[in-house]
């Protein structure tokens, strides 16, 4: 299998199995959803997950060679991962609440809250779309790109 075939299979399923346990925690814990509407909320979401999860993979080693990540440790790490998530997301984010018909200022609220809590997803979700990548490549074979060679875990 192609390294790049591993890496959207890798980058994808990162993305809806991450997002399908911190969608449904923030949903129920903080927002008060039940079980089922949390359950359909992120059943609706895989397939934008899908579509967006290999862009993002490759927008985010874009951002860590141009930002040097080999050259700087922990902070440099954490700082590029929250640069690329909120670079990435939020744009799709507007995307789907203006479809919803909702207004501008509706959706710059709506936006703030989302950065926090992209803030506090972004190292946590780096890490293991990494981490997946490396399971993928052992399982099908091949190395990784030399950006992500260098990926530690936080």
């Amino acid at each position: 299998m192609p390294t790049k075939r591993r890496e959207t299979l890798a980058d994808t399923f990162a993305m809806i199995t991450f997002f399908m346990v911190a969608g449904m925690a923030i949903e129920i814990g903080l927002s008060g959803l039940s079980f089922e509407q949390s359950l359909q909320s992120r059943l609706l979401s895989i397939p934008v997950n899908a579509a967006i999860a290999r862009p993002y993979g490759v927008f985010r080693d874009w951002l860590l060679r141009v930002g040097r990540v080999e050259e700087g440790g922990f902070f440099r790490r954490l700082f590029l991962d929250i640069v690329a998530f909120v670079l990435f997301q939020i744009p799709v984010y507007i995307l789907l609440v203006a479809s919803t018909g909702a207004s501008v200022s509706q959706i710059v609220t709506a936006c703030i809250g989302q950065i926090g809590g992209l803030v506090f997803l972004a190292r946590p979700y780096g890490v293991y779309m990494q981490y997946c990548r490396k399971i993928a490549m052992r399982c099908f074979g091949g190395t990784l790109a030399p950006v992500t060679i260098q990926e530690r875990s936080a």
